[in-house]
């Protein structure tokens, strides 16, 4: 596995780690880091990181999103579709990626191709958040238009808007899917699927910063402060707290390991730590391992090689081709006017996009870039069909 981090410096770190050989029954497993590799891609503060089982994909204050080949080792290329910040990045399996940024736009790409099959205005200020169903077939957003929306990605349409007259930022899936949290400062409100409404609230001392979730029903909160707190979302009640920097955590992630669940912490004192978490969640959970970066970190992820899952891996002869310069150019230049020119038309079905395979598959000649070629070719026929009159 390896651990991925980005910082207000401009650079990602990734950190190789593995578990360390037990001396003695009797001593804690320890986890051991080695420094892999440093990316230097943009040219401003990274403000956003996700990864699937071949990719690290950072957005960044410079309003690129950089992708990073982990297998080999190599820049992939960039994305330059947004005009604002990059506030959001998340991938579903390895054929989709979803993007949000400051400009309002809500894009979903072709991770074979690269290429934006979507370009959905989706707020009206900021988009600060999102979050993909397991299923794969919904989305939440929340922005600075103090809006929480709900999308269907098999239609790639609005599905529901719900104004929480606060603009929140962050908004989580639990794992199954049965309920999400949306965090405005301090408070998280705790929605039911079914309802659709706020079940309970849990209040955090300090503004949350990160979220996650460790199982249906207990959720890990960080906040502008040094400590990690576990919350019962059906009781509302808060589980444990434990000292996990000596700065505030900026960002958290989970995952699980045949023998038990991990929680990776990140914070502005320039540390990564991995935590192992005990069963009984009222325990506090033990250091696994810490890796100082000696930056002023931001955001976080782990890079899991699942070589034997390869359920929704692209074929060989579909390996993902390096994005160039020229391309993502031209991909930026055409995508406001494309944007204007979906918002004044009804969505067709060859339009719309899915992530489940529910939906009818996008092709390139869907993509927002084909679709102003070809309008640009048929009033290039009609010009001259009139000349020729």
């Amino acid at each position: 596995m390896e651990v991925v981090a980005g910082c207000y410096e401009q650079v990602l770190f990734g950190f190789a780690v593995h578990p360390e050989p037990e001396a003695d029954g009797h001593r804690e497993q320890r986890w051991a880091p080695v420094a892999d590799f440093t990316h230097h891609a943009h040219t401003a503060s990274l403000s956003a990181v996700a990864v699937n089982s071949r990719f690290v994909v950072t957005g960044s204050k410079d309003e690129t999103i950089h992708i990073y080949d982990m297998k080999k080792k190599v820049d992939h290329g960039a994305l330059m579709h947004h005009n604002g910040t990059i506030t959001c990045l998340k991938f579903h399996g390895n054929r989709h990626l979803i993007s949000g940024a400051e400009d309002g736009l809500i894009c979903v790409w072709d991770v074979r191709r690269w290429e934006c099959l979507k370009a959905i205005r989706a707020h009206k200020g900021h988009v600060t958040f999102l979050s993909i169903h397991p299923s794969g077939k919904l989305a939440l957003s929340v922005g600075t238009d103090k809006t929480l929306r709900t999308w269907n990605l098999v239609e790639g349409r609005s599905a529901f808007i719900k104004n929480i007259k606060q603009n929140a930022h962050i908004v989580e899936w639990s794992p199954k899917g049965e309920k999400y949290v949306v965090v405005i400062l301090n408070r998280i409100d705790v929605y039911q699927l079914d309802t659709a409404s706020v079940s309970g609230t849990i209040t955090n001392a300090r503004r949350v910063s990160s979220v996650a979730f460790l199982s249906e029903s207990v959720l890990a909160v960080a906040g502008d402060e040094e400590v990690v707190r576990f919350f019962d979302c059906d009781s509302l009640t808060c589980l444990s707290e434990f000292k996990a920097h000596e700065n505030r955590v900026k960002d958290m992630f989970s995952f699980e390991t045949p023998e038990h669940r991990v929680l990776v912490t990140a914070s502005s004192d320039g540390f990564i730590k991995m935590w192992k978490l005990k069963q009984d969640k009222k325990a506090s959970p033990s250091l696994l391992c810490e890796i100082n970066t000696n930056a002023r970190l931001t955001c976080l992820g782990v890079w899991l090689d699942r070589r034997t899952d390869t359920k929704e891996s692209p074929p060989v002869a579909a390996e993902p081709a390096p994005v160039s310069k020229e391309q993502s150019r031209r991909n930026k230049e055409e995508s406001a006017h494309a944007v204007q020119e979906e918002e004044k038309q009804p969505k067709s079905d060859a339009e719309k996009c899915s992530l489940t395979g529910d939906g009818n598959k996008p092709t390139r000649g869907n993509s927002l870039a084909s679709a102003k070629k070809r309008k640009t070719v048929e009033m290039s026929e009609k010009k001259r069909k009139k000349k020729k009159i």
